[in-house]
């Protein structure tokens, strides 16, 4: 891919963006530094866009009694699985800036069983794992798992949520040859 592209694919950004669109894309370079190079790439449809976006946005910074952490942790537990390029340098940049260490971002995109973890969330990323390897396999016993450790059904719906989306998402940026942003690499280091 040339140097500058976001995909491999063409598909330009709508021009000129909606004025929404434009707000939120000005909020993001503001608040991180930089527009994810994953929305600038669903920006050749609005409502692709948007709708990826409200998904996204109510999974991972809306109301769950998951942390932010620990839905970023999700995130690279299931695209480590995957190898998806793009969210695990995203998503490793996140659990680095979150935790504040960036030995427990390193260890989660390279094998999130090395990371001092406590046993809540190795059981929490061990049913992210078998929604992605295995979710036609998923028993009450798995459920049970997770309440014994505290999560309540609530709990167990947002865990499968967040893996799910990231399965989807690992498979469109791979699928679509996305490039992360530079700035990730750098981050929270």
């Amino acid at each position: 891919m040339s140097k500058g592209k976001i995909t491999a694919l063409d598909l330009p950004m709508a021009d000129p963006l909606p004025e929404a669109t434009q707000k939120y894309f000005d909020i993001c370079q503001e608040k991180l530094g930089l527009i994810p190079n994953v929305l600038q790439a669903y920006a050749f449809d609005v409502e692709k866009l948007n709708t990826f976006a409200a998904m996204y946005n109510d999974l991972m910074l809306g109301d769950s009694s998951l942390s932010k952490l620990e839905r970023e942790m999700i995130a690279v537990a299931v695209s480590s699985i995957n190898k998806c390029w793009y969210c695990l340098t995203a998503h490793g940049a996140a659990v680095r800036a979150l935790s504040g260490d960036p030995i427990l971002g390193e260890q989660m995109v390279m094998n999130w069983r090395v990371a001092d973890l406590t046993d809540k969330q190795r059981a929490m990323l061990t049913f992210a794992e078998k929604v992605t390897l295995d979710s036609h396999k998923i028993e009450e016993a798995d459920r049970d798992a997770l309440r014994a450790m505290g999560f309540g059904d609530r709990d167990i719906w947002d865990i499968a949520s967040v893996a799910a989306f990231f399965n989807m998402s690992n498979r469109m940026s791979s699928a679509v040859g996305m490039d992360p942003n530079p700035e990730y690499h750098g981050q929270a280091r």
